[in-house]
């Protein structure tokens, strides 16, 4: 059985979408003849919160769980001096000191082998010394476990493999930020050649990578949904006392939250206070959310819910009672909750295709630039693929949906959904894919020059 060691900073227990990704090579590599070794953080979700990220570890030695799936290494996690004054005083307290030490490490861990996450690469080497595997994988972000791949590729003679979950340099989040960008493409360039292979999770990332780094062979393998979890759930019926509709993750500054809860706003107005509820799960900007119903629509005090994190097991058992899935036009990024949308086939609102208020957002917060030669419409194309759906092209289009689903839910208690070969986006089916081109790698012995 081949053996391959993955360097996976976001793990479970951790609830990170980022974690999926490599928790699903854990479940199935084995599946396929390949075995995993898993080099991670200690992970506690003792807070419940965006504080967990920075909380130091019960233990400070290593943790090795051995099972027939794979290793799990975790390794302790110390935080810097930046993460104890913001767990000690909050957010709002020594800011600018907190940002100069964040900063330096943002820049130093690429030149020496410092920071919180070195302790990944000092655990996979001391594994490497007395273990062989037949290949690295490392998946970004943080992008620095690229830098540690590299690093072990070249000592043990072991080629590697970069999985880019979202893109480095070019992400949007640092688009304007031009000396970092500047800093951050060098060493992508630098690092990333030296690998076998650069995996990733669509097409419009594989030309963006590209443009960067030439010459080097791709394998495309999207997000999907646990199957697993998918199967724990399909017994959940959807509940037919409101109509419920969930969304999950993220919101970004592009998303219309604010044309979106407008029309639901005069959509209960209309109805003389509809029977309607909107759940958000996870969210990142509970406060500003919060505020902007309070201050904008107090009428829909009694209509939205917002819950934090929670395991993706229980996320989709929560998504499974409600009958309509939002879902927020991210253009040329398909995203990961997509995935589970179509896992437990439940019908997914599009918002928007072509309003006038999300175009002019977009147009301010958007920074990332279209290719003509990829789709800026990945998730339109996969509910029309799938049939899961409904495309809604602007806020009045919006209004005229939700009536028509208002109308199906009192008739029949729930709504229908109409998925068709969800199948194909199980992330068992992409393991298999990867497992695949793992065990084409050539044999240790062969591997001189492949990460030079």
């Amino acid at each position: 059985m081949k053996k391959i060691l993955i360097l996976a900073y976001d793990f479970p227990p951790y609830v990170s979408v980022g974690g999926l990704r490599p928790y699903s090579w854990y479940k199935y590599l084995h599946e396929f003849g390949v075995y995993p070794i898993i080099v991670t953080r200690q992970w506690s979700n003792k807070l419940g919160n965006h504080l967990d990220y920075i909380s130091q570890s019960e233990s400070d030695k290593n943790i090795i769980e051995e099972t027939a799936q794979g290793t799990i290494i975790k390794t302790p996690y110390q935080p810097n001096f930046a993460n104890k004054l913001m767990l000690k005083y909050g957010d709002t307290k020594y800011k600018f000191i907190r940002k100069i030490i964040s900063g330096y490490y943002e820049f130093a861990q690429f030149l020496f082998l410092t920071g919180t996450k070195s302790l990944l690469y000092f655990s996979a080497e001391e594994f490497l010394e007395k273990n062989k595997v037949d290949a690295i994988i490392a998946t970004g972000d943080p992008f620095v476990l690229f830098k540690y791949a590299s690093k072990l590729s070249k000592k043990f003679n072991v080629p590697w493999i970069a999985d880019y979950r979202d893109l480095w340099s070019q992400d949007l989040i640092i688009h304007e930020k031009t000396l970092f960008k500047i800093w951050l493409s060098y060493f992508e360039k630098k690092i990333v050649k030296t690998s076998y292979l650069i995996t990733s999770v669509s097409y419009f990332n594989q030309i963006k990578i590209s443009s960067l780094i030439k010459n080097k062979e791709f394998l495309i393998l999207p997000n999907g949904y646990d199957p697993e979890a998918v199967q724990s759930v399909k017994d959940i019926k959807q509940q037919s006392e409101v109509l419920s509709i969930a969304s999950i993750g993220t919101l970004y500054n592009w998303h219309p939250t604010r044309s979106f809860f407008a029309v639901i706003s005069k959509f209960i107005k209309d109805k003389k206070n509809a029977n309607i509820n909107i759940s958000f799960y996870g969210i990142n900007i509970v406060s500003e959310l919060s505020e902007m119903l309070s201050i904008e629509f107090p009428d829909l005090k009694n209509h939205v819910d917002i819950y934090p994190k929670m395991p993706n097991n229980l996320i989709l058992q929560e998504l499974a009672k409600k009958n309509v899935m939002l879902l927020f036009n991210h253009y040329s990024i398909m995203g990961t909750k997509i995935y589970d949308f179509i896992g437990i086939k439940r019908a997914i609102l599009y918002c928007y295709t072509n309003d006038e208020e999300a175009n002019k957002l977009k147009a301010q917060h958007y920074l990332i630039k279209e290719i003509p030669e990829a789709s800026n419409r990945l998730q339109e194309d996969l509910i029309n693929e799938t049939n899961s759906g409904y495309i809604i092209q602007d806020a009045k289009h919006l209004l005229k949906v939700l009536e028509q689903l208002y109308d199906e839910f009192n008739e029949k208690g729930y709504i229908q959904c109409n998925t068709i070969n969800a199948e194909n986006y199980s992330r068992k089916y992409q393991v298999e894919q990867l497992a695949e081109v793992i065990k084409q790698i050539p044999s240790q012995k062969n591997n001189k020059n492949l990460s030079q």
